[in-house]
């Protein structure tokens, strides 16, 4: 294990994660949407998207410290190093995120699948401006409007933090959750904010 110093975040292989999970000193938060969670998570981890990290929001257990995880380690470095800055000295992060966990051939649980809504929002941009600047080469010119139109909504998301794609996204059925987040989550307060 990585020490913990002032400041530093400490990284957890898999393998010490598991064994803390064995022993009972460790609790897992997933900083991953709702949607990548219910796909596959670390069993018995507790849901709180990387949004919603906060002094305040990641309890502080007496005898047991948070672990982070997230897709790759990304994430869960940026939640810990939030809980760092607060004063919290009893958090930690799986190095290599689930990623890592699932290589060491750790236990997942979930409902498998499941394309996150951010890369669903990359491909329909994606493929909606490409097919638009092939349309407008071969066909009319009139088709670039909607790449226009796709840039401007990718501009219009950046500046204000909101997705009017994304939002129609997780609307549609195949992104609907097929067992109530309570079921998905030990704690149901710590599920889908």
């Amino acid at each position: 294990m990585t020490s913990g110093t002032p400041g530093r975040v400490s990284k957890l292989s898999p393998a010490e994660v598991n064994r803390q999970l064995e022993e009972g000193t460790a609790v897992l938060v997933d900083v991953r949407e709702p949607e990548e969670f219910g796909a596959a998570h670390i069993p018995n981890a507790r849901l709180m998207p990387l949004g919603l990290v906060d002094s305040t929001t990641v309890p502080t257990l007496a005898d047991q410290a948070i672990v982070l995880y997230c897709r790759s380690g990304n994430r869960s470095e940026m939640a810990a190093d939030v809980l760092i800055a607060s004063g919290r000295d009893d958090v930690h992060h799986l190095d290599g995120g689930i990623r890592s966990w699932k290589a060491a051939g750790f236990a997942l649980t979930g409902q498998g699948g499941g394309v996150s809504i951010m890369r669903q929002v990359q491909m329909v941009v994606g493929i909606g401006v490409l097919a638009s600047v092939v349309l407008g080469l071969v066909m009319s010119a009139w088709f670039l409007a909607v790449a226009a139109f796709f840039g401007a909504g990718l501009a219009f998301a950046g500046l204000t933090g909101t997705c009017g794609l994304a939002m129609i996204l997780k609307r549609m059925p195949w992104n609907q959750p097929r067992r109530s987040c309570r079921r998905t989550a030990p704690d149901a307060r710590a599920c889908c904010g």
